[in-house]
């Protein structure tokens, strides 16, 4: 459906856009600085600032990691920075306060997640959308969104299956792919993206029929090919005279003739890019040698033995690669560039009758390309993902095999060598960019798109009424105990009376129906909850009369499709549905037949190769729930956490079941009692999670004493023991 036409005034949106690693700021951007700041951090910083003019939109955010680092600008640890009337960076903590590389990142999701919702919380604050980028925010943007009942937009930008694809093609054993890249967890965060996103933005149509093509919840009916924007403003007019001196003092230096016409490239000094390759490339072409310049402009480096290994590799072999071709003279390469100093960049080789080269291996995006030819450059460029559709578009270049670099150099030769073809090129390109790929032409197809998925109204901002639920201070939350009835009398009695003070609130989290759990709190004579969240996050209810949480029971309902997942699963011979006192309108749940049981995983792959979005759960290799995209306990704790503005370190959680493990990854206080389920038992410590000696709850108690939690001490921080090194850091494994 389209924006509202029976309003009297036409719907403003309030949109999120999270992209979590990197170094992101409103002005001056360091590009180039490290393998995690690149072409990304600016699509999206131009794509808020972007929207943020167009008169459809209310408010617009970009939220991303608050960084205080003494190495880095004071920028990075600014809570909020306004970009302009309606539009702003937004910091949120998460993890140890310095900057980390992307993949450190994954082990503080959740608790960017709780600290994401805290803020919108403080803002009295409900989106009506949230896009997110990357993997990384993909994991945290669905699960927001899922919380707030709003539609969900994914963009990958680049993806874990084609990046281990490339991985194995260059050598690297699978071990040190997971040490260094954690796919199999960022694989799993864009599965789970996939399944939950109303629209998958792509930047063209070959990412859609090979790169996505790639996963199991491929679904092209939900996918959106929007060609990305540029700031062309950059690009108008003469430039800076000032600037154009310092960029040709910067780059004259370097070269025996300036004059001659430049081959020009940009990029991070990541092996993915392929800079030795163009450098191979113009050093094997007699007449490039002869009749060229070649400008490499490959981030910024102090000094060579400070960069990051990946980046320092990189420069290494291309000064091999240089010093072999004898180029000096004949090459530029500048320790460092300031970003105002990248539009001059591109002029001055403009100027010159230069050519643009994107050599890399693989190039999802390609902004270099798009801001190449706004200055006026003709094109080379890799045949991989986003060059395809520009040199398409804007008719100005050429498409090469990153890996022959005799096909590189002959192409680049062909243009420079034809001063006619080099300035037609130069023209058409300057002309098409503008057309297909401005900022305008971006946001009008975006928003085309964002308001096809919108409710038919804006999602409720709920009021926090004061009542017994949020009057309570502290709350011990847990599933029903396996056997209650076997716990010693003494300890029996020490919890029911537990909950005698007014300050402290006892909550349920169970996989059985509000019924049933209802019926064993009586028989055990449980303390009374305050709610039951039942069927695995299926139902929220509130006290003894059990009333009904409806607007959790209507926002969970998207795109689940219950007889969808009966049919998947039918044939499936491990399993045996459950009793119906077991199923739930949003909760389908199996027993497995251990002797041919087959894994979580495998199950999820089924649903999602038949496009049904669905999570699985698997509890003590025996039993299997399928509920909707948005459940899970984790999922309804959270949202009672934001309705009703209960902090998430004042909620104890205590696990013993497998389908405790998300609930228990978040910034509350989590207990785990010795008997608890395998998959639990192998989680690792951390500042807020605690590993119990005891079992039941003899367990619970120990939890409660060693978090001083009863007392209301402060909780520890997140991340009062931070790794030492990213080395120091497990590997993450998602659980849905």
């Amino acid at each position: 459906m389209s924006a509202n036409n029976n309003q009297a005034k036409p719907r403003k949106l309030d949109m999120l856009h999270i992209s979590i690693h990197g170094l992101i700021r409103g002005e001056h951007m360091e590009l180039g600085r490290d393998p995690d700041t690149g072409g990304q951090c600016l699509y999206v910083l131009e794509l808020v600032k972007a929207l943020a003019k167009d008169e459809r939109i209310r408010k617009v955010s970009l939220l991303t990691r608050k960084v205080i680092d003494s190495k880095l600008s004071d920028d990075y640890a600014q809570k909020r920075e306004i970009l302009s009337e309606n539009s702003d960076i937004i910091r949120i903590e998460a993890g140890p306060k310095r900057y980390l590389r992307k993949e450190i990142v994954w082990r503080y999701l959740d608790a960017f997640i709780d600290g994401t919702l805290a803020y919108l919380r403080s803002e009295k604050r409900v989106p009506d959308v949230i896009h997110a980028h990357y993997a990384d925010a993909g994991y945290v943007g669905r699960q927001i969104a899922a919380v707030l009942g709003c539609p969900f937009i994914f963009t990958g930008h680049s993806l874990g299956r084609v990046k281990r694809q490339r991985l194995v093609e260059g050598g690297v054993e699978p071990v040190d792919m997971e040490i260094r890249y954690n796919l199999a967890a960022r694989i799993e965060a864009e599965e789970l993206s996939l399944d939950a996103a109303s629209i998958v933005c792509t930047s063209t149509q070959q990412e859609v029929d090979e790169q996505y093509a790639l996963y199991d919840q491929h679904s092209e009916n939900r996918m959106r090919v929007i060609p990305p924007g540029v700031d062309l403003s950059r690009f108008d007019g003469p430039g800076d005279p000032a600037m154009a001196a310092a960029i040709d003092a910067k780059l004259t230096p370097f070269f025996e003739n300036p004059s001659k016409p430049p081959v020009f490239t940009i990029a991070r000094a990541d092996e993915r890019k392929n800079l030795p390759g163009l450098v191979r490339a113009f050093s094997g072409n007699k007449w490039l040698r002869e009749n060229a310049n070649l400008i490499v402009i490959g981030g910024n480096r102090e000094k060579l033995d400070k960069l990051p290994p990946p980046a320092r590799k990189v420069w290494m072999e291309l000064l091999r690669t240089i010093d072999d071709g004898d180029l000096y003279g004949s090459i530029a390469y500048p320790k460092t560039h300031k970003a105002p100093e990248v539009a001059g960049l591109y002029r001055w080789c403009a100027e010159r009758g230069g050519v643009f080269v994107n050599p890399a291996f693989t190039e999802p995006f390609g902004l270099t390309l798009l801001e190449a030819a706004a200055a006026g450059l003709p094109l080379v460029a890799t045949q991989d993902g986003g060059p395809k559709d520009i040199i398409a578009d804007c008719k100005n270049g050429t498409l090469v095999d990153p890996c022959n670099d005799t096909e590189m150099g002959d192409a680049i030769e062909a243009i420079l060598s034809d001063p006619a073809k080099q300035k037609k090129l130069s023209e058409t390109g300057h002309r098409e960019v503008r057309i297909n790929y401005s900022w305008a032409a971006h946001v009008s197809s975006y928003l085309e798109e964002v308001f096809k998925v919108l409710p038919p109204v804006p999602v409720v901002r709920r009021s926090s009424k004061r009542g017994a639920l949020v009057e309570r201070e502290r709350w011990v939350v847990m599933d029903l105990l396996p056997r209650t009835e076997k716990e010693p009398e003494e300890l029996v009695a020490k919890w029911r009376n537990l909950f005698d003070d007014s300050q402290v609130g006892f909550g349920i989290a169970t996989g059985v129906s509000f019924e049933e759990a209802w019926e064993v709190i009586e028989r055990c004579g449980m303390p009374e909850p305050g709610f039951v969240i039942s069927g695995l996050g299926a139902e929220i209810r509130y006290g003894e009369t059990g009333v009904l949480d409806e607007p959790w029971r209507n926002q969970i309902g998207t795109r689940w499709n219950r007889e969808a997942v009966v049919e998947a699963f039918a044939e499936i011979v491990c399993l045996s549905p459950q009793e119906e006192v077991f199923q739930h309108r949003f909760k389908v749940s199996y027993l497995m037949d251990s002797k041919r049981a087959i894994g979580r995983l495998a199950l999820q792959r089924i649903l999602r190769k038949k496009g049904i979005s669905a999570k699985v759960i698997v509890t003590a290799k025996a039993y299997v729930d399928v509920i909707p995209i948005r459940s899970g306990k984790d999922v309804a704790l959270r949202y009672l956490q934001n309705r009703w503005g209960i902090d998430s370190s004042r909620i104890f959680y205590f696990g013993t079941y497998g389908n405790d493990i998300a609930a228990v990854r978040g910034r509350n206080i989590s207990v785990l009692a010795a008997d608890a389920d395998r998959v639990l038992r192998s989680l690792h410590s951390r500042p807020r999670l605690y590993h119990a000696k005891g079992k039941g709850l003899e367990g619970l108690f120990e939890g409660l004493d060693h978090f001083e939690f009863l007392e209301g001490t402060r909780p520890p921080k997140p991340d009062d023991k931070p790794a030492q090194s990213d080395e120091d850091v497990p590997a993450v494994e998602l659980h849905p």
